[in-house]
């Protein structure tokens, strides 16, 4: 138990160390991205202050200064569009045939003007010219890392969730199976017993009918117990009769019910084959039957029918119980999930695994309304 303490331990705080080490690189790649961006925009600003000193030397000179351009082509990597005094926009590390459409250059100046603040361009107190620019790719690949950072996040969380719902699913398997052999183990000390003692009986004045009762919930004993043995391993099917497995579990269940509720059957009279393991088949037809009971609180109608195609089997169980909610069609063969004060949500779950993971099958519910009952359905293929 300690270790099992220690071992949880261990996960949290790896998975606590995680977190804070993805925490710390977002943060500081959104610390980085601000810093370079700040950086960029010192670039620009001594691009401006360049043009400025550059339009003093060729005025001193007396030439006419083509510094915008000048100062354009000196950047080869941040996307740069100059407006002039008269409205006119040279641009650099523009798409080439967009380079000098001027309709195209002002709207995309007023997208890099929505990114970073422009720069005017002041000489001598007159604005001579405006520097609108935009985000490198450099700048704009680093803009989303932050969002991949979050999807790996994300990711992670997601992983991390279904480990532990995957760890605490098979930590409660194998409790449930260990419960199961405990009880297998358990059932077969008194069983041993009352085997000898129905012998003994056999020799005494007792009426035969007796004997041959006890003998029958004896082999219900030896079956219960074959049943909680296989829980957990995968069991051996074999080529059954589908139909007389069915009314062999339909009857024993009848028979021991209160004549308040009756049974009718519905079968085909030929054998149908199908890949079985017969304790565990009868487990879950005994579930769903019990089930369809306690739905009508003791009185009502229980009916079953068996019908075939040439690849699969059909075993539709009807009651007249209180029915179901469409809502909750899936939900019932969850585990623990229950409608009834007293029970523990078992008996639909463990039907579900027997028809499905070790038969291959399919159980649903078919049909149901409330106050009209409900009708269970088992799909299997046929051999």
């Amino acid at each position: 138990m300690k270790i099992s303490s220690k071992q949880h331990l261990s996960r949290w705080v790896i998975i606590a160390i995680s977190f804070l080490i993805i925490s710390l690189i977002l943060w500081n790649t959104y610390r980085f991205f601000q810093k370079f961006k700040e950086e960029e925009r010192i670039k620009m600003e001594n691009f401006s202050q360049a043009q400025i000193e550059l339009g003093k030397i060729i005025d001193l000179n007396g030439n006419v200064s083509d510094f915008p351009l000048k100062i354009i082509q000196s950047n080869t990597t941040t996307p740069m569009i100059i407006k002039n005094d008269e409205g006119y926009f040279q641009s650099k590390n523009i798409e080439q045939l967009l380079s000098n459409n001027q309709e195209y250059l002002r709207n995309l100046s007023l997208e890099f003007g929505n990114e970073n603040t422009p720069i005017d361009i002041i000489y001598e107190g007159k604005t001579i010219s405006t520097i609108y620019y935009g985000n490198s790719d450099l700048l704009n690949k680093l803009k989303y890392y932050p969002f991949a950072l979050v999807l790996i996040i994300l990711l992670f969380s997601g992983v991390v969730y279904f480990y532990y719902k995957s760890d605490r699913t098979a930590s409660q398997n194998k409790l449930w199976t260990g419960m199961a052999k405990e009880t297998a183990h358990q059932i077969g000390t008194p069983l041993s017993s009352l085997i000898g003692w129905t012998e003994l009986l056999k020799t005494e004045a007792i009426n035969p009918s007796y004997i041959s009762e006890i003998k029958k919930d004896i082999h219900r004993l030896e079956i219960i117990t074959e049943r909680f043995s296989k829980i957990g391993s995968m069991p051996l099917l074999k080529s059954s009769d589908i139909v007389k497995t069915t009314q062999e579990s339909f009857e024993y269940l009848e028979s021991r019910s209160s004549k308040l509720i009756g049974f009718k059957m519905n079968t085909p009279k030929e054998e149908i084959l199908v890949n079985l393991n017969p304790e565990l088949y009868s487990w879950a037809i005994e579930n769903l039957v019990k089930n369809g009971i306690d739905a009508m609180k003791g009185e009502g109608h229980i009916e079953l029918y068996i019908q075939a195609s040439e690849a699969l089997v059909l075993i539709d169980i009807k009651d007249t119980g209180k029915g179901l909610s469409k809502k909750i069609f899936s939900r019932i063969f969850e585990t623990g999930y229950t409608s009834k004060k007293r029970g523990w949500g078992l008996g639909l779950s463990l039907s579900k695994r027997i028809i499905e993971e070790y038969h291959k099958g399919k159980i649903k519910v078919l049909q149901s309304e409330l106050g009209e009952g409900t009708t269970m359905r088992i799909s299997l293929k046929r051999l």
